[in-house]
């Protein structure tokens, strides 16, 4: 029999009685409660409620979507927090709106102003019944001869030219420019100023435009220094006037401004007969150079000495008025548009 250490040793423990764990104490987390009988005869209805409710869509592409919406309800469901579920219905019908009916038979919506709309009417056509025999009464008494306007598109105007009534026998009977008698103004018109083109070109211009006073431009340039003027507004003037004297009276009278009739020339109608009573007559002259010096009398000895006006813009409305049915801006727009271009070196405005 062993003695010694071995006999003080004890049998050894089953180790399947052993735990190797420590023990873990319990968590404190929150029990939920569990559903009463009356929330789940809550949950029951909802699911039979939702599966009356809902609109089976077979075979479309919403089909995946009721699916995955089932889905969700379960698991809210499982939560314990029913939610409401998402209903399918069809799309509701457009409605039409029914159309207005009229009666064929109502009245016109003026019928009701039909009794002070006629007056209106007969009243607004008497008025202007009696303004056009009032202006046909005027235009036929008016004091004076008829004036006869040649208007020729594109080729130039014949106008009644203001020539200074009872101060034009003293203007035409002298000799030479008159000494200046009023200020004068200045500006980039102004017709007093030394020649800004050559004779040489007044020539070319005149031929350029087949005008009868071709080959007249040393004499037109000699008289615009005489008379202190630019010549270059004479030439503009003739051009204005009657296309450098190919179309109006200025064809027959070689008159440079379409002078009405003056002393100290002979006085014409628009058939170049002697002028009568009633007739639209105009002063005529022997030479076109006794027309350009007219002329430069009329606007140095009149326009300039007499009424102080020495630019375009002023010159025009005494010159062409539009009491005499003339355009003044289109008058003055023109003449300065031949001075531009001529000042530029060329010939054809």
């Amino acid at each position: 029999m062993a003695s010694g250490g071995y006999a003080r040793k004890t049998a050894p423990r089953d180790l399947d009685s052993v735990s190797t764990r420590s023990p873990i104490p319990q968590r404190s987390t929150r029990q939920l409660p569990a559903l009463t009988t009356r929330e789940l005869e809550d949950d029951r209805n909802i699911r039979n409620n939702w599966d009356d409710r809902v609109v089976e869509v077979q075979d479309s592409p919403f089909e995946s979507l009721r699916l995955a919406a089932d889905k969700t309800i379960d698991s809210l469901r499982s939560l314990g927090r029913p939610r409401t579920p998402l209903r399918y219905s069809a799309m509701p019908e457009t409605s039409v709106r029914r159309g207005r009916v009229v009666s064929e038979f109502a009245p016109h919506p003026l019928e009701r102003h039909r009794v002070w709309l006629n007056k209106y009417v007969l009243g607004t056509s008497i008025a202007i019944i009696f303004a056009l025999v009032l202006l046909t009464s005027a235009l036929v008494n008016r004091p004076g001869g008829t004036t006869i306007l040649t208007n020729i598109p594109g080729l130039g105007q014949v106008y009644s030219v203001q020539v200074g009534g009872a101060q034009a026998a003293a203007i035409q009977n002298t000799n030479g420019p008159v000494q200046q008698q009023v200020p004068l103004h200045t500006g980039p018109y102004s017709v007093l100023s030394k020649p800004t083109i050559t004779a040489d070109f007044i020539n070319q211009v005149l031929s350029a435009y087949g005008s009868p006073a071709a080959g007249k431009g040393q004499q037109l340039y000699d008289l615009g220094v005489q008379y202190g003027i630019d010549p270059a507004f004479a030439l503009a003037f003739f051009q204005h006037e009657s296309t450098f004297g190919k179309f109006g009276e200025a064809n027959t009278t070689r008159s440079l401004g379409n002078l009405r009739c003056i002393p100290n020339a002979a006085c014409i109608n628009s058939s170049g007969q002697t002028c009568a009573p009633g007739d639209s007559c105009y002063a005529s002259f022997p030479t076109w150079e006794a027309g350009f010096e007219a002329w430069y009398k009329l606007i140095r000895n009149l326009y300039v000495a007499g009424w102080g006006l020495s630019t375009i813009p002023q010159i025009i409305p005494k010159y062409a008025p539009s009491a005499d049915n003339n355009n003044e801006a289109a008058y003055i727009a023109s003449v300065e548009h031949s001075i531009d271009v001529w000042h530029s070196g060329q010939i054809f405005t």
